[in-house]
């Protein structure tokens, strides 16, 4: 059940980042308003996570996973640039993740 929560923590916090693009600077209110519960509701369902996933483990794979896929949207959404050392670094970022949740005990 932990990692289901972990993937609505990463989802809630991937739609507020995507949100806070939106807000222009939190002058608008809904996007503004997706951002603020967004990342409340990130939050608590890490910290639900975090009952049953080690904290080293849920937070590499919740900041990882949430990172790559903002670089992703950025680059679908916002027209961002792909270069090789943005890939690079998202290849390692999962990788760090992968090497994380391998190694780690609960």
């Amino acid at each position: 059940m932990g990692y289901v929560m972990l993937v609505g923590a990463i989802a809630a916090e991937v739609a507020a980042t995507t949100a806070m693009k939106y807000s222009d600077g939190f002058s608008r209110f809904g996007p503004s308003l997706v951002t603020v519960v967004g990342y409340v509701l990130s939050f608590v369902l890490l910290a639900q996570t975090l009952r049953t996933v080690g904290i080293g483990t849920a937070y590499a794979i919740w900041s990882g996973i949430g990172t790559a896929a903002v670089a992703a949207l950025g680059l679908v959404l916002f027209g961002e640039g792909l270069s090789l050392a943005k890939v690079a670094g998202i290849v390692m970022i999962i990788g760090g993740v992968v090497v994380l949740s391998l190694g780690g005990a609960h």
